[in-house]
């Protein structure tokens, strides 16, 4: 006499017939449908023992049911991500939903194309442009000012400080003379282009000069000695420090007075009838 086979819950004989194994019981598909089938996350319906079943994450569907939830493309062979939200999507919905925006079009920056990222932000590599030129960027070596990026020569030409002299941007280097900047090579004697940078000068009208020009091209000669006074005597094309103008005999100061010329030699009156 054959052993009885029935199902778990009916007692219905199983010889025969189709049965699912649930928890090491057999049990028969109308009980199986009934009493233990998954519900389908997505139509809620029960996945009954002839339907075919994909899980996630302790979550159950048909697999007609398993799809993406944006595009409703069908998941069973394809890549999936699981969103917090419990939604299942392609990576390319998830990407689009999930994935960083460009920091210009606002679009979605998708995985494997090509982009730029700077400070924890990111574009597309063609939105990534000179604020003021409008061209890409790329490869190129670019500066900010605020939060506007600036291609290297637009940033020169827009806020690099320009040579008093020669009214090009110093990108390096340069000095600064009267609070305003010089490039080092522009910076030299007005006579001889002599190098001033780190040496002894003056200006005059707005010139600079090395201290050898100034002496021989410049400062009006003292026809007694040249020094740096302050005050001058002018006569016939000569010219005197005030405290150098003094008699040649009694050394009497004769700026502001009667005086006498003999020669190259300059008299008070006094001493020039004596001669």
């Amino acid at each position: 006499m054959t052993e009885r086979f029935d199902c778990y819950y009916c007692r219905d004989n199983l010889h025969g017939k189709k049965y699912v194994m649930k928890d090491e019981k057999h049990v028969c598909t109308k009980c199986f449908d009934k009493l233990c089938a998954n519900t389908c996350a997505e139509c809620r319906r029960p996945i009954g023992a002839d339907a075919k079943e994909l899980n996630h994450k302790n979550r159950h569907w048909h697999e007609d049911c398993f799809r993406c939830a944006k595009c409703y493309k069908p998941l069973a062979n394809e890549p999936f991500g699981a969103r917090d939200d419990g939604k299942i999507m392609c990576g390319t919905c998830g990407s689009r939903e999930d994935g960083n925006r460009c920091q210009a079009c606002y679009k979605v920056v998708m995985p494997g194309t090509q982009n730029v990222e700077y400070k924890n932000k990111v574009w597309h590599e063609e939105c990534f442009t000179c604020f003021e030129c409008k061209q890409p960027i790329r490869s190129q070596s670019f500066l900010n000012k605020g939060d506007d990026i600036f291609c290297g020569p637009c940033h020169e030409k827009k806020f690099a400080k320009k040579c008093f002299h020669c009214k090009q941007p110093i990108t390096s280097g340069g000095i600064s003379y009267q609070d305003q900047p010089w490039h080092s090579e522009c910076f030299v004697c007005r006579t001889c282009r002599k190098g001033l940078a780190g040496t002894r000068f003056t200006s005059h009208e707005e010139h600079v000069y090395c201290v050898d020009c100034y002496k021989t091209s410049v400062a009006k000669q003292c026809y007694a000695w040249f020094g740096h006074g302050t005050n001058v005597v002018n006569y016939e094309g000569h010219s005197w420090h005030e405290y150098c103008f003094n008699c040649k005999k009694c050394s009497l100061s004769l700026a502001n007075k009667r005086f006498v010329i003999n020669g190259e030699d300059i008299y008070c009156p006094d001493c020039a009838k004596k001669l």
